[in-house]
């Protein structure tokens, strides 16, 4: 395009740069845009400007090494870095000094993953403006599953599993981790006996409930380990308590009288089976000793009909002799001889009493 316009117009018949064209159309001068540069550079800044433009530089280089510099970032032992490059999500770094682009291009997050928080739902144990315990009946009041009303007070500890799912995945951690135990809690009273729910039951919920929430966590994708749920209390309302308390003292004297009978049962009954078993095998015994006995006089008056068939005469001394050794064994007897009596004197010997004579001096030797 040339500089001159037709009618003088656009630059007046000069150039851009203030030189008057030749006829036609003329490269610009590179010198005098050099010139004329440098004199503007003159004039923005005072005498002695060429210091002032090398301190600028200094400090401009200065302000450049700060701002990289301020990448550098420390971790934490109980923290993990987040890294985030223009707001998403870059990586994840360790404990100890680390480094990142500098602001505004990468920015981190330190939360931190080792700690374990507390979360109290049924009362507030202290924070701004509390003092002491404090109940929340709001909270801690729930509908057992035979519909009474039980006061149940509990803590659910946890911490960070994925801290990349805690920071981006849900907005509030600590009110989102207490309405779900809430919630999970309520749901497990409402399936329970306020008797299981008050006594025995309670490790049973605690687990129930630690399982439940943590797999509500995981659905969530909060990236929250749920480490532990423990009940604190678990009573009918104050109102009730002292009535409650007597029916629980009742049932736990009927357990006791149960248990008491139950055990005499356990007692006597084996111990009457184990009589009657005996009876029975000692009618069993008498029974088969009273069977070989009759069996064996049987056999033997066999034995002794045969022997009297063939010599009755010896037969029945020996049968008469055994007879008399049989009755006379447990008596006193006298032997007395009657051909040898003479007038009023029978002669007698006294076997009884000669056994007693030889046995008292042994027995005096013994004892001594």
């Amino acid at each position: 395009m040339p500089w001159n316009t037709q009618g003088g117009g656009g630059w007046g018949g000069q150039g851009p740069w203030g030189g008057r064209p030749s006829g036609g159309p003329q490269p610009p001068d590179l010198e005098e845009v050099l010139r004329r540069g440098q004199e503007r550079l003159k004039r923005l800044f005072p005498p002695g400007g060429g210091q002032s433009g090398r301190a600028l530089a200094i400090i401009a280089l200065a302000a450049l090494g700060l701002w990289l510099a301020s990448g550098f970032y420390r971790v934490g032992p109980e923290q993990q870095g987040v890294v985030l490059r223009f707001g998403k999500l870059d990586r994840l770094t360790g404990p100890g000094l680390n480094y990142r682009l500098p602001w505004p291009i990468e920015e981190v997050l330190t939360p931190e993953v080792a700690r374990v928080n507390r979360i109290e739902v049924g009362f507030t144990s202290g924070g701004p403006g509390v003092r002491g315990r404090r109940e929340l009946p709001e909270e801690a009041l729930m509908l057992t599953g035979d519909e009474n009303i039980v006061d149940i007070n509990f803590v659910v500890l946890w911490k960070i599993a994925d801290a990349a799912q805690y920071l981006f995945n849900i907005r509030d951690p600590e009110v989102t981790v207490k309405a779900a135990a809430e919630s999970v809690m309520r749901e497990i009273i409402g399936q329970t006996p306020i008797v299981q729910a008050t006594t025995e039951g309670r490790r049973a919920i605690e687990a129930r409930a630690r399982e439940m929430l943590q797999q509500l966590m995981t659905d969530y994708g909060a990236g929250i380990e749920i480490q532990e749920v423990q009940l604190q209390k678990a009573d009918p309302p104050a109102e009730v308590i002292d009535a409650f308390r007597d029916v629980q003292r009742a049932q736990a004297d009927r357990e006791r009288e149960q248990n008491i009978a139950e055990a005499f049962a356990n007692d006597i009954i084996p111990r009457a089976r184990g009589e009657a078993e005996r009876l029975l095998q000692d009618a069993e015994a008498y029974r088969q000793e009273v069977v070989a006995r009759a069996t064996g006089e049987a056999q033997r008056f066999k034995a002794i009909l045969a022997e009297y068939q063939k010599a009755q005469d010896v037969t029945v001394q020996r049968l008469y002799l055994e007879t008399m050794e049989e009755v006379l064994k447990g008596m006193s007897k006298l032997i007395v001889e009657a051909q040898a009596g003479v007038g009023s004197v029978v002669p007698y010997l006294p076997l009884p009493e000669l056994q007693q004579r030889r046995a008292a001096p042994q027995a005096q030797g013994a004892n001594q």
